[in-house]
């Protein structure tokens, strides 16, 4: 038995100073402080992404272990667990639009592998616009059903919140909730409320 390669091995026997010549950390607390650490704790730092929850000591700020994504209630909420069964069937009177709409959502996202060997692009998003009752949240939805894919819903209101930095906070946890769930698409409705038009003083 070797000793020396046992205390290498004991997670306990750290060699905090060649951390100390390595990365250094920002942590941010639940109590809004923010900590700099040169010796980052039982954590590889190449492990470590900015936004990551981590547990830490309560008197050092060390940090000993990676904690799982943690998302708003609200932004939870989003996802839609039921399945979709409206199809294009169930819309009359936009055969152009339920075209576009499958061209540019449904087809990238169900036959991906096509897209790339043609080297198209396809786009991130669709504007879909009109006055209320033209079937927008009826093509979103059979949109929806036709790719299998997760669905997040979020109205344009949410986002307007009482706090600064909170209605943004949504949007990135929602973006990030979407990426851990790919393939997943997001409809927001009332987008207008947050968009408006400028309008000459």
């Amino acid at each position: 038995m070797n000793p020396e390669k046992e205390d290498e091995e004991d997670g306990a026997n750290i060699d905090l100073d060649s951390q100390r010549k390595g990365k250094y950390v920002v942590l941010k607390t639940s109590t809004r402080q923010t900590i700099f650490l040169p010796v980052v704790g039982l954590v590889d730092p190449d492990n470590l992404k900015p936004s990551d929850l981590v547990g830490v000591n309560k008197d050092s700020y060390l940090i000993l272990d990676t904690l799982p994504s943690e998302y708003d209630s609200r932004v939870k909420a989003m996802e839609v667990h039921e399945k979709r069964t409206e199809d294009d069937n169930d819309i009359g009177g936009l055969e152009k639009q339920i075209q576009e709409l499958v061209e540019a959502i449904v087809l990238p996202m169900t036959h991906k592998e096509r897209f790339q060997k043609l080297g198209v692009r396809s786009p991130k998003g669709v504007l879909l616009y009109g006055p209320p009752g033209t079937g927008k949240n009826l093509m979103a939805r059979a949109c929806a059903a036709q790719t299998n894919a997760t669905s997040l819903r979020l109205a344009g209101p949410q986002l307007v919140q009482m706090f600064i930095g909170d209605g943004a906070k949504l949007v990135r946890d929602a973006f990030q909730l979407a990426k851990e769930k790919s393939p997943c698409s997001i409809f927001i409705d009332e987008i207008d409320a947050i968009g408006t038009k400028r309008f000459d003083s």
